[in-house]
């Protein structure tokens, strides 16, 4: 907004010139939504404490969690807001990705946010069921899927596989219902692994930030044809979309930080985990994002072998607690330093990940 109301001036004011830029864009999106995470963080908190929208802790879950009842959540919504204005003002309007991307961090959003509102009213930690939730990100995935195929064309149903570049696989028909499970997947992935201080929003932060490298490089035709990678023009303007959403979960990790003032809910989990798979579709990294965001595959998986495990075996645990980072918090780690350790091997991912860029 602010670039198509400022530019027009510039014949008048030369300094506004620099609204072209997209660097200069995507710093002050992460700016703006980092400060108004920042200031609207406090006042949220004490709303959501005024309404009693506290959170209902697992019975089954670590029995150190319970001291966590009452903690305000539904945090998200403060990093869903924060991201809507910062991408209000600094993206160039036209940009058809970046409204999609904003389209999926509310759709999914309104998902977990009618979820928390059940856990809320129930007094529960059930809220949508299993079943109720699962069709609600299939139409949402669906949407937003629909949407990247109509803007982009038949280009996006190509694969293409990370270290093995000269390895492009086209799905075809396929590609429609394999993207629609992918993104609802990784909704999930997220929200399985929100279940300590900071742990999620800091894994997320890593892969925004490999993200914002991704949606970078493959808008400049030059770096994406030096290192061999798709050139995908549309996506410049999802750089400033990354680092909006960058500033937003930095300012929310402010107040989420062990011991948490408010946890994101599902609004916040699921919104996010969404819009990682929205963008890995858009700039023809899905395969990569599996490195990306390899604590969330840890995670999710770690889920799937216990449940698997536990039936095989009728009734015993491969894990002492799933997901995985409850089963370190039984092993006798503290919640800090399992969230850091987490944090660091999220780090590692998205360096291995960015590291694919240039090998050929």
């Amino acid at each position: 907004m602010l670039r198509e109301f400022l530019l027009p001036l510039v014949k008048y004011f030369t300094p506004f010139n620099i609204f072209r830029y997209l660097t200069f864009r995507s710093a002050y999106a992460a700016v703006t939504s980092l400060l108004i995470s920042y200031v609207l963080g406090p006042w949220l908190i004490d709303r959501l404490r005024v309404l009693k929208f506290g959170q209902s802790v697992r019975l089954d879950g670590p029995q150190s969690h319970l001291t966590k009842t009452g903690t305000p959540t539904m945090g998200g919504l403060l990093i869903i807001l924060s991201v809507l204005i910062s991408v209000v003002l600094w993206i160039d309007i036209t940009s058809k990705y970046c409204w999609i991307a904003l389209s999926a961090l509310i759709g999914f959003g309104l998902i977990g946010a009618a979820d928390d509102f059940l856990k809320i009213k129930k007094h529960s930690s059930d809220g949508l069921s299993a079943a109720q939730k699962l069709i609600l990100q299939f139409i949402v995935s669906t949407i937003v899927v629909y949407a990247i195929y109509r803007t982009t064309g038949p280009s996006i149903t190509k694969l293409y596989v990370p270290f093995f570049k000269v390895h492009v696989v086209d799905l075809g028909v396929y590609w429609l219902p394999i993207a629609i499970i992918y993104v609802a997947t990784w909704s999930n992935a997220v929200n399985i692994t929100d279940g300590l201080d900071g742990l999620a929003v800091g894994l997320v932060i890593f892969a925004v930030l490999a993200f914002s490298v991704l949606t970078y490089v493959t808008s400049r035709a030059d770096w994406s044809q030096y290192l061999g990678l798709p050139y995908i023009k549309q996506a410049s303007e999802l750089t400033v979309f990354n680092f909006a959403l960058l500033g937003a979960c930095v300012g929310f990790l402010w107040f989420n930080a062990h011991p948490a003032e408010i946890f994101m809910g599902d609004v916040g989990s699921l919104s996010l985990g969404g819009v990682l798979a929205v963008l890995s579709l858009m700039v023809k990294k899905e395969i990569l994002l599996l490195v990306i965001g390899g604590v969330f595959v840890i995670e999710i998986g770690s889920v799937m072998l216990q449940v698997i495990y536990f039936k095989l075996t009728k009734g015993k645990r491969l894990f002492l607690m799933a997901p995985l980072h409850h089963h370190f918090e039984l092993k006798g780690l503290k919640e800090t330093k399992v969230v850091v350790r987490f944090w660091i091997v999220g780090g590692i991912f998205a360096l291995i990940a960015l590291s694919t860029l240039k090998i050929q």
